[in-house]
C-alpha cells in the first residue's frame, strides 16, 4: 500500500492533472488504474530503472490485453530522433491504437523522449510520468514539455504534451547514486532563486538533512519545488512569458551540456554551473548583492555540485551555442537573472562583451570533470 505524503494539482482547465508525491506510489494500483485507462499499455525505461521497478510497475497495473515494455539504453546521449523511431516500431508493430496509454518509468530522458512520442504517436495519446531521479520528480515530469536532442541544440526538437498525472515515488530516491541525486538538488535550489526566497533559506538550512536523504526534509523539498513549478505553468503553459523564468541557468547549462556531448555532464550539473554564472552576471549589473554568489556557490559545493564551466570551453564557443538556444530571440541571447534572491526576470539586452568578461573570469576556477567533486 502506498502512502500519500503530499497531493498537487497543475491548473491547465481541462489539460489539469494531479502530483503525488510518497512512498511507494508507482506500484499503487488504483492510482495507477485511475489514469491508466484502457486495455492498452507501453511502459518505456532504461536498462537500470526496469530491473528495479518494472515488475512491480507492471504487476499494479493489473491484467491488461496489451502491454509493450520497451527498454531504452541509459543517456542523455541516446535522446535523439533514432531512439524516437525505435519506440514507434515498436508501439506500430504491436498495432497499439489510439487509446493507448504510455507510461514513463525512468529519469528525465526517458519522461521527455516518452512524452514526445505520445504527443506524436496518431497525433497524440495518453501519458503517465512516473519519474524515478530527483531531477525528473521536480522539474522536467511536470509542466508537458517533451524533445529529443539534436547535434547543435539539446530538446530543440520537441512538443508540448502534457501528461494525465506524475506519480513521485520517494522510495526510487534511495536506489540513485550520488551524483545523479546531487544533480537533481541543482533544480530544486533553482525553485528558490527564482520565485521563492523562504524555501531557499530553508534550503540553505537544510541541505545536510538533504544530502543525508532524509525522507521528511526529501519530500518536503520535491513538494515545494513542484508547487513553485505549477504555479508557473499554469500561468504560462507554453512559455510565452513568465514561464521562461524555468530556465534559469540553463542557456549556460545547454552550452555546457552541448560542448561537452550528452551525457558527459548530467542536466543537473550543467546547470548548477549555470546558476552560478547567472548569479554572478545579476551581481555584476547590481541587482544581487556579491555575498549572495559566494553564499550560493558555498550551496552548491556543499550539494558536491560544479561551480564553474568545464576547463577548455572557448568564450567563442559559449557564446555560438547559447545564440542557437531554442530561446534565443532574433538572434539576441535571452537569458533569466536575478533582480533579487527569489524573484527572477528575462533580459535580451546581455551584451557580446558583457558575456565575454563574464567568461573569461569564471575560466579561472573551472573544472575539468564534476566527478571530481564527489
Amino acid at each position: 500500500m502506498s502512502l500519500l505524503m503530499h497531493t498537487l494539482h497543475v491548473e491547465l482547465g481541462e489539460r489539469s492533472y494531479p502530483i503525488y508525491i510518497g512512498r511507494e506510489v508507482l506500484a499503487d494500483p488504483d492510482l495507477l488504474s485511475q489514469h491508466v485507462p484502457g486495455s492498452q499499455v507501453v511502459i518505456v525505461s532504461n536498462d537500470i530503472v526496469a530491473p528495479l521497478y518494472l515488475d512491480r510497475l507492471r504487476s499494479a497495473l493489473g491484467e491488461r490485453k496489451l502491454v509493450t515494455e520497451i527498454i531504452l539504453p541509459d543517456g542523455e546521449q541516446h535522446k535523439t530522433l533514432d531512439t524516437l523511431n525505435e519506440i514507434f516500431d515498436r508501439i506500430m508493430a504491436d498495432r497499439h491504437s489510439r487509446s493507448t496509454s504510455l507510461v514513463a518509468l525512468g529519469g528525465g530522458v526517458v519522461g521527455d523522449i516518452t512524452g514526445f512520442a505520445a504527443a506524436c504517436y496518431q497525433r497524440g495519446v495518453d501519458f503517465v510520468q512516473v519519474p524515478t531521479t530527483l531531477l525528473a520528480q521536480v522539474d522536467s515530469s511536470v509542466g508537458g514539455k517533451t524533445a529529443v536532442n539534436h547535434s547543435l541544440g539539446k530538446n530543440m526538437i520537441g512538443a508540448f504534451h502534457q501528461p494525465r498525472a506524475v506519480l513521485i515515488d520517494t522510495n526510487t530516491l534511495h536506489t540513485l547514486p550520488p551524483r545523479e541525486f546531487a544533480a537533481g538538488l541543482a533544480e530544486v535550489v533553482k525553485y528558490g532563486l527564482i520565485c521563492d526566497e523562504p524555501f531557499y533559506r530553508w534550503l540553505q538550512a537544510s541541505a545536510p538533512k538533504l544530502l543525508a536523504r532524509e525522507e521528511a526534509a526529501l519530500a518536503e523539498a520535491i513538494e515545494r519545488s513542484c508547487a513553485n513549478k505549477a504555479r508557473v505553468v499554469a500561468a504560462d503553459e507554453r512559455e510565452g512569458g513568465v514561464r521562461a523564468i524555468l530556465n534559469l541557468g540553463h542557456t549556460f547549462g545547454h552550452a555546457i551540456e552541448t560542448a561537452q556531448g550528452y551525457g558527459r555532464w548530467l542536466h543537473g550539473e550543467a546547470v548548477a554551473a549555470g546558476l552560478v554564472m547567472a548569479t554572478d552576471l545579476s551581481v555584476r549589473r547590481g541587482w544581487v548583492e556579491a555575498s549572495e554568489l559566494l553564499d550560493l556557490r558555498e550551496l552548491l559545493t556543499s550539494m558536491q555540485l560544479p561551480i564553474a564551466p568545464p576547463e577548455g570551453m572557448r568564450n567563442e564557443q559559449f557564446l555560438d551555442l547559447m545564440s542557437r538556444d531554442k530561446k534565443a530571440l532574433d538572434g539576441r541571447v535571452r537569458l533569466v537573472l536575478l533582480s533579487a534572491i527569489g524573484d527572477a526576470c528575462i533580459v535580451d539586452d546581455a551584451g557580446t562583451e558583457e558575456l565575454a568578461e563574464l567568461l573569461s573570469d569564471l575560466s579561472l576556477i573551472h573544472i575539468s570533470e564534476p566527478t571530481r567533486l564527489l
